[in-house]
C-alpha cells in the first residue's frame, strides 16, 4: 500500500518552522522589499538548525533529505519570499556542491559557519551573454601549477554582496563547449573579485554583477575540473525541486489569504465567500496546488543524493506555472487590495514570477523532458518506466 503521509519527525520539524514563520518572519515580510538582506530571519532559522539542513552530520549539520528541505522551504515561503530565497542559498545547490566537491579545508572552514548563519554562499552561473546556453560560457579558470587564475564576469547573482564564498561555474583551461565546464570556489576578499548589487527585482531582492580579474586561488579551490558539467547539473537538479518548493509555499499562502478575505469581505449584503463563482475559484486553486505538491514531493523523494532529472524538471515546470496562476487568482480575489504591498497576495504574485526563470527556464526544461521521452522511453514498459512512487 502506498503511503502519502509525513513522518512524525517531519511534522515536528514543520511545527517548529511554522512557529518561527508566524512569530518572526511573517510579521515583517514587507520590510525586505527594498533589497535589505533578512539577517534577523536567518539568525532565527539558524537557531533551530534549518541552515544546516544540507550540511553533513560530520560538520555539525543535519544532512537532511531533499524532501525534508522542500517541506521547510515551502513553509518559510508562506511567510516571506525574500527570506525563502536567502535560505535557498544556504540549503541548495551551492552548499551541496561544497559538501560533495569542495576540499577538506574549505568544508572545515565554511560548513560549520554556514549552519550557524555566519556564512553566506553565492552561486555564479549566468553571464551577460550566456544564460541557459552553458556551452557559450566565457568565464575561464586557467590552471597554473599549484594555482588557478580566474577571469570573467557573471550577472544577476543573488546574495553576492553578502557572500563569504562564491561557487563559480566556469570554463577550465579554455576547453570548448559544455565539456569544458567545471567549478571553482572563491573566498570573499580575494584580490580581483568585485560584486556590485546594481539590480533590484520585482520580488524584493537585489542581484549583482560579479567580476573576476586575474583572481588567483589555490589549486584545491578547483572543485571540479573540465568535463564535470554532468556532476554539477546533477547537484543542480536539487535546485529544480527547491525552487518550486518556494513557489508552492507562496501559492498556498495566497489561497489561505484569499479564504480569509472572502470570509470577511462583504458585497451586496453577503460575504463574498457565499458566491458560487468565488468558491469555484478557490476550489480550482486548491486542486492545482495539490497536483503540484504530489509531483514535487515525488521528485524530491527520488534523491540519492540528487533527484531524478526528469521528475525534477517536470515538477519545476508544473509548480512554477501553477503558482503564477494561483497567485494571480489570489490578487484578483482581493480586488484592488490585491495590488497593495501591504497584502501578502501582492508580494506572493511578484515572488512566484521568478520561478519559471531561475534554475532553468520552463521552456528549456520542456525541451529536456521531450528529449528524454522521444530518445529514452522504454518501448516495453512505456511512460510508467520513467519512475516509481
Amino acid at each position: 500500500m502506498l503511503q502519502f503521509e509525513l513522518t512524525e519527525d517531519q511534522r515536528m520539524m514543520l511545527d517548529t518552522v511554522k512557529r518561527v514563520r508566524k512569530n518572526v518572519i511573517e510579521p515583517n515580510a514587507k520590510r525586505w522589499l527594498d533589497g535589505e538582506f533578512p539577517y534577523e530571519n536567518m539568525d532565527a532559522l539558524a537557531e533551530i538548525g534549518i541552515l544546516g539542513m544540507a550540511v553533513p552530520e560530520e560538520y555539525g549539520g543535519i544532512g537532511a533529505s531533499v524532501l525534508d528541505t522542500v517541506l521547510v522551504l515551502e513553509e518559510i515561503a508562506k511567510g516571506c519570499y525574500v527570506t525563502a530565497m536567502a535560505v535557498l542559498g544556504e540549503v541548495g545547490t551551492q552548499c551541496r556542491i561544497l559538501s560533495h566537491y569542495g576540499s577538506d579545508e574549505l568544508r572545515e572552514k565554511y560548513l560549520p559557519k554556514l549552519l550557524k548563519g555566519k556564512c553566506i554562499l553565492a552561486i555564479c552561473m549566468t553571464e551577460p551573454d550566456c544564460g541557459t546556453d552553458l556551452g557559450s560560457m566565457k568565464t575561464n579558470a586557467s590552471v597554473m601549477n599549484d594555482r588557478v587564475v580566474l577571469n570573467g564576469a557573471k550577472t544577476m547573482i543573488s546574495r553576492a554582496e553578502e557572500a563569504d564564498l562564491f561557487v563559480i561555474f566556469t570554463r577550465v583551461n579554455n576547453a570548448p563547449g559544455t565539456k569544458g565546464i567545471g567549478c571553482v570556489f572563491v573566498e570573499k576578499g580575494t584580490k580581483g573579485l568585485t560584486a556590485d548589487a546594481c539590480y533590484h527585482t520585482m520580488g524584493g531582492e537585489n542581484l549583482a554583477d560579479v567580476r573576476f580579474e586575474n583572481v588567483e586561488v589555490p589549486i584545491e579551490n578547483l572543485g571540479l575540473g573540465e568535463g564535470s558539467l554532468r556532476k554539477l547539473l546533477g547537484a543542480f537538479n536539487t535546485q529544480r525541486c527547491l525552487n518550486p518548493a518556494i513557489c508552492l509555499g507562496m501559492a498556498e499562502a495566497s489561497l489561505e489569504e484569499s479564504i480569509r478575505f472572502m470570509r470577511d469581505r462583504k458585497a451586496f449584503g453577503n460575504s463574498i465567500g457565499d458566491f458560487q463563482g468565488m468558491r469555484w475559484k478557490v476550489a480550482s486553486m486548491l486542486t492545482e496546488i495539490e497536483a503540484g505538491r504530489s509531483i514535487l514531493y515525488r521528485a524530491a523523494a527520488t534523491a540519492e543524493p540528487f533527484p531524478n532529472p526528469t521528475l525534477a524538471a517536470m515538477a519545476k515546470i508544473y509548480v512554477n506555472e501553477m503558482s503564477i496562476r494561483v497567485c494571480s487568482e489570489g490578487v484578483q480575489l482581493h480586488g484592488g487590495y490585491g495590488f497593495l504591498d501591504d497584502f501578502a497576495v501582492s508580494r506572493n504574485y511578484r515572488g512566484v514570477r521568478y520561478g519559471t526563470l531561475g534554475g532553468g527556464t520552463t521552456e528549456t526544461l520542456r525541451n529536456f523532458v521531450g528529449r528524454e521521452l522521444v530518445e529514452r522511453m522504454d518501448l516495453e514498459t512505456g511512460v510508467a518506466g520513467m519512475g516509481l512512487f
